[in-house]
């Protein structure tokens, strides 16, 4: 009997041609598993293409609930965002993918998982970091990184598979290079790789249209959270995909979500690429809507710092370690009474509030107003100054006293 290998199967002409390339190269029995995040109908004809070119099984492992509520709300919750822009879409879809992976392995007794992300990107950290996590003894292929992958262009890959047996109506023509989940979809390629040139958004859009192109007219929505978990949108209950899935519906519609990011990679280069997130551009700015009425000073501002470096540890890929345990652990710890209604319309590609409700808001009317209520005098702010400020009058009273002498 053959050894097995299971291939990280997306159905596009990079993972169809590694098929044969692994049988040809190791003798395995090929096992595809394509791990479903949302990314629509390029889950269509997967079974046919798959067995077609040579392997022997396909698994299609749905993950779109589990995504949602583990990977996705985690970072949801920390606010967490690279580099100011970026919602980490394909960031944390990989774990889940990896898992998955990691899983029909073992089902299947699998001596080695294969990947087709190439030597330039992330994902191939991201993937293999997530094996050697769960399965430090699984053996990990990544193709585009040996010396025996002779393709270099699509064209050379079309070329293999046809002499291989595998005619499929892949074309040559150049396009956008894209990954879609339910989340976001990003765009590298094509004018995006020259910095200096304007994104052709009218061909590059998927999910939405441009500010320019959204309705003239504003819509109000409404959302309801419970310890910082979306459970409503305009009055309708939801699980979270079901939310996340109106709200690209409506954030597509009016522009919202659209950023043109160059980002650093972790292997070291600089990247650009335009992502479309707007159900995510969404939830994220309610969240924190309801976060700014409900957390206090002092937890916000750590919490701040934490998202940060939870951001970096899902961009790196260090998905299953202590450290993201440990944040995401403090992160829901401050949830707690994270729990109200925000309301906010959406117009052109902006997301303007438009009132904020909870039974735990810190905000209070009589203390923020200019009327002086019973928890606070006017004249308490004098001894707090006094104390607040004594570092700068130390220090500013040394230096005239330095500069006085200086001049004597």
């Amino acid at each position: 009997m053959k050894e097995k290998v299971v291939l990280a199967y997306s159905g596009g002409l990079d993972t169809t041609a590694i098929i044969p390339w692994l049988k040809e190269t190791y003798d395995y029995d090929v096992i595809c598993c394509c791990v479903n995040c949302g990314q629509g109908n390029e889950l269509d004809g997967l079974e046919e293409r798959a067995k077609m070119s040579g392997a022997s099984k396909l698994y299609i492992e749905d993950i779109v609930d589990e995504f949602c509520d583990d990977f996705i709300m985690p970072c949801v919750e920390a606010g967490a965002v690279y580099e100011h822009s970026y919602l980490l879409g394909t960031s944390m879809a990989r774990p889940g993918i990896a898992k998955k992976l990691v899983e029909i392995a073992r089902k299947e007794g699998a001596v080695a998982i294969c990947h087709g992300a190439t030597g330039k990107g992330n994902d191939q950290i991201r993937f293999e970091l997530g094996i050697k996590a769960l399965a430090p003894d699984i053996k990990v292929i990544a193709p585009w990184r040996q010396d025996n992958w002779k393709m270099d262009s699509r064209e050379a890959e079309i070329e293999y598979c046809k002499a291989h047996g595998i005619d499929l109506p892949f074309s040559t023509d150049s396009s956008y290079s894209r990954d879609r989940n339910l989340w976001h979809i990003s765009h590298e390629g094509l004018e995006l790789e020259d910095p200096s040139q304007e994104p052709n958004y009218d061909h590059l859009l998927v999910l939405g249209v441009s500010p320019e192109h959204a309705p003239d007219e504003p819509e109000y929505v409404t959302m309801t959270f419970e310890k910082g978990v979306p459970k409503s949108v305009n009055g309708k209950e939801m699980k979270v995909s079901d939310i996340i899935r109106e709200l690209n519906r409506l954030g597509g519609k009016h522009g919202i979500g659209i950023v043109d990011i160059v980002e650093n990679r972790v292997v070291g280069m600089k990247s650009r690429g335009v992502y479309e997130t707007p159900g995510g551009t969404i939830l994220m700015e309610a969240h924190d809507q309801l976060e700014e009425l409900c957390l206090d000073r002092d937890t916000m501002k750590v919490k701040k710092d934490m998202a940060n470096q939870l951001a970096q540890v899902v961009y790196e890929g260090k998905w299953f370690t202590p450290l993201r345990e440990a944040i995401q652990a403090f992160v829901e710890s401050t949830q707690e009474y994270v729990t109200g209604e925000v309301k906010f319309k959406l117009y052109k590609g902006n997301i303007i509030k438009a009132g904020t409700t909870s039974p735990y808001s810190l905000y209070s009317e009589s203390l923020a107003s200019f009327t002086t209520g019973d928890l606070y005098d006017h004249h308490d702010a004098d001894g707090f100054i006094t104390l607040f400020g004594l570092p700068l009058k130390v220090r500013a009273m040394k230096l005239l006293e330095l500069e006085k002498q200086k001049n004597n």
